[in-house]
């Protein structure tokens, strides 16, 4: 028996159960949607799931060290799109996620941050972040 979500071409078959790649039709290639992201988030996380539903351990670590200092994070779910997935990879030059960058700099995976965070090195990475956030509110 063999089961599948992606029959092609099958009449009983709705388009709202389709696989869809959400970054189609908007224009920019996956490399501009990377750049972009990058670019306007001060923390950008490609992860498996999304901060409030990670669906890896790796993504729930990254999630909860970064929550530790109250910054705002942006997020894709690298799951939904393998475009997206080897876009990023593409981006980076690495192979694994969750992929950090903070202030438009590739930071690396989980393990680095956690090392990161218990150096001290990456409270003082996003200190200003959350400074600038505290004067938005």
């Amino acid at each position: 028996m063999r089961h599948s979500t992606t029959v092609t071409g099958d009449p009983d078959t709705h388009d709202d159960f389709k696989p869809t790649n959400k970054l189609a039709g908007s224009g920019l290639s996956t490399q501009d949607i990377v750049e972009q992201d990058v670019k306007e988030n001060p923390v950008m996380l490609y992860m498996k799931g999304v901060p409030d539903a990670p669906r890896c351990g790796f993504s729930a670590l990254a999630v909860r060290i970064l929550n530790e200092y109250s910054v705002p994070i942006s997020a894709r779910n690298i799951l939904e799109d393998p475009e997206l997935k080897n876009g990023v990879k593409a981006f980076s030059n690495w192979p694994t996620f969750p992929q950090i960058f903070i202030k438009g700099e590739f930071i690396g995976g989980s393990d680095i941050i956690l090392s990161m965070h218990q150096t001290g090195e990456l409270k003082e990475k996003l200190k200003d972040i959350s400074a600038n956030q505290e004067k938005e509110e």
